[in-house]
């Protein structure tokens, strides 16, 4: 009895200092208003184009999204690109397909049915180009990281000189958000970085909200239907709930009380 009592007094000593180490980590994240929360949450379909463009020209250079299709870009619930301009997109890559009649693989256009091409040919070639490092896959690391979107935008801009008391190695960088406040990434965005066609400033504020909304999407791109679906619920049940009331008030109605 006596070392069961010393056992459990080890466990909850064990569980106290986690829950305190975690307290004095926990780092309040940058806030921003997401149009997709909420149970009538929806999209900014403009947001998620910059968003796109943003991981293009910046984040694609190291980080793929091996879950996302270029017929994607024109589905309904995401960016909603047209389907010429989805085609448009995907060719503008070059895809590696094959073999052909000579047994040899060869390079073509993207089409639409093809997945988004990868940065890098395989997993060791990502870490020799990043110093050892391997960037996410980024198709849901809005869903893999804790914190969500909120630490993902918080993420983009929380670079800063590290404190006097922090040292850091080659290569590495003080991000006050990342778990640790050491990141091998660099900060990837700079205001003015890319040229949104729709003429919106391109602040890293703006970028990191854009792109961030777009990996929102990629990681539950079903996100709209499942609200629908959820409030027609919700609707379904308050219709069922005033039924069942009105019908069990009319049926003991009838059954006299002898009280």
């Amino acid at each position: 009895m006596k070392n069961l009592f010393k056992l459990f007094s080890i466990i909850i000593l064990f569980i106290t200092s986690n829950s305190n180490s975690f307290a004095a980590e926990k780092v309040e994240y940058l806030k921003t208003d997401w149009s997709f929360k909420g149970v009538f949450g929806k999209f900014d379909r403009a947001s998620l184009q910059r968003g796109y463009q943003v991981y293009t020209e910046v984040c694609a250079s190291c980080h793929s999204m091996k879950y996302l299709s270029y017929r994607n870009l024109a589905e309904p619930g995401g960016p909603e690109f047209s389907e010429a301009q989805a085609k448009a997109i995907a060719a503008s890559f070059e895809v590696t397909d094959g073999p052909n009649s000579d047994g040899e693989m060869f390079t073509r256009p993207g089409k639409l049915s093809d997945k988004f091409v990868m940065p890098y040919e395989n997993v060791k070639a990502a870490q020799a180009a990043n110093g050892g490092a391997y960037p996410p896959d980024m198709s849901v690391l809005v869903k893999a990281r804790g914190g969500g979107v909120d630490y993902i935008y918080s993420l983009l801009q929380g670079y800063e000189e590290a404190p006097s008391n922090v040292s850091l190695d080659d290569g590495v960088y003080y991000n006050k958000y990342m778990y640790g406040n050491k990141i091998r990434m660099a900060a990837p965005l700079s205001d003015g970085l890319v040229e949104y066609g729709d003429g919106t400033n391109a602040t890293v504020e703006q970028m990191s909200k854009d792109v961030t909304t777009f990996l929102m999407w990629s990681a539950e791109p079903h996100l709209e239907s499942r609200h629908q679906m959820g409030f027609k619920a919700i609707v379904y049940l308050i219709i069922l709930t005033v039924l069942v009331y009105f019908s069990m008030k009319r049926i003991w109605s009838r059954v006299e009380s002898e009280v």
